[in-house]
């Protein structure tokens, strides 16, 4: 066999290396940037399509609702203290883990920080006591978990009805006013108002962002992935399981906190059930968002695209002119197309 008709065994089967008769460079399709985008994003992408058809529909029903800035500003008020939550569970989720304790630690942390305003202290050292409340949570509930050799399903399970059940009977029910807080730089920050739209819509983005490219860009994320797929093989990679896991758990604990503080700061009041609420659509949310049970992938901004369409859907469900008693219909609806569209569209499965 002469030189020139010897095979090129450095270039992978379908692609040349040189150029063609023609004199250009030939690539393969899939290597066009755009093809890559959509491969790459193909779970976020899919929600978005949702979301998009989805709105269309609620625009279509009842067009004078959905051309007025007032129904957004709404949902944007509201929509940060979900993304707190979805996003962190996405990580959780991705390690073969669940985490169904942060409804009562959004609540707990909240109450911490609640005490510290209450008592006359600025708010921002309130904060602080919030954030450190849902650390050494996230850290009890995966110890729990990782280290107690429990399932995450019941011991987080367990861990939500208990830390519930210790806010209601030290406050026997009780709620607390916080009315100071409107007055207060901290308010002015996190929870106001700039060129009318929601300020915590700005900072809940920025959460997104940072946990994005903590999640596809950062060793952290690479290890949660590997952990999630094949934990075995992590070991063998020199992982340190235990404590991918543990962070995963102090991860949703931070953002809960940060949850349970925003939902403070829009209502001025904290409430014993702070939290309650937001156990179903939060799940909701990451699983239409396309990251699926099984563990070792997933997508942070396709969560965030989930927890967009599931606080849209009673709105909209609403507006449309149907009753309150079809919301937790068309929920349920939009959870099975979703799941049976990102199967389908997914091209990793168990």
């Amino acid at each position: 066999m002469s030189k020139a008709m010897e095979p090129d065994l450095q270039t992978p089967l379908g692609r040349a290396s040189g150029p063609t008769e023609s004199g250009k460079q030939w690539s393969h399709p899939s290597d066009h940037w755009l093809r890559g985008f959509v491969l790459d994003n193909r779970a976020a992408l899919g929600t978005l399509a949702v979301f998009i058809v989805m709105m269309a529909i609620f625009m279509i029903a009842n067009p004078t609702v959905f051309t007025t800035w007032y129904l957004y500003s709404s949902v944007l008020t509201t929509l940060p203290v979900a993304l707190f939550v979805v996003v962190p569970l996405v990580f959780v989720v991705t390690c073969g883990e669940i985490d169904l304790s942060f409804p009562a630690t959004m609540g707990f942390a909240s109450w911490a920080f609640a005490i510290v305003v209450q008592a006359g202290y600025d708010p921002f050292l309130g904060i602080a006591a919030a954030l450190l409340t849902g650390t050494l949570l996230g850290f009890l509930v995966g110890s729990l978990v990782v280290y107690g050799g429990l399932s995450s399903l019941i011991a987080t399970l367990g861990m939500n009805f208990l830390l519930r059940g210790l806010i209601q009977i030290i406050n026997e029910g009780k709620s607390t006013a916080l009315t100071s807080l409107a007055d207060s730089s901290a308010y002015a920050i996190f929870s106001g108002q700039l060129w009318g739209i929601p300020v915590q819509i700005f900072w809940a983005i920025a959460f997104v962002v940072f946990s994005a490219l903590l999640y596809n860009r950062h060793r952290f994320g690479a290890q949660v992935k590997v952990v999630g797929d094949n934990p075995d093989s992590a070991k063998q990679m020199g992982i340190d399981v235990q404590r991918v896991r543990v962070k995963v758990f102090v991860f949703t604990g931070i953002g809960a906190a940060i949850a349970g503080t925003f939902s403070v700061m829009i209502n001025f009041t904290w409430w014993p059930t702070a939290g309650d609420g937001y156990l179903l659509p939060v799940l909701a949310s990451v699983f239409v968002g396309g990251t699926p049970t099984w563990g070792g992938i997933g997508t942070v901004v396709g969560g965030a695209i989930g927890a967009v369409t599931v606080s849209f859907i009673q709105t909209g469900v609403v507006a449309a002119g149907l009753s309150g008693f079809y919301v937790q219909f068309f929920n349920g609806l939009i959870i099975i197309l979703s799941l049976l569209g990102h199967k389908w569209n997914q091209a990793r499965y168990r």
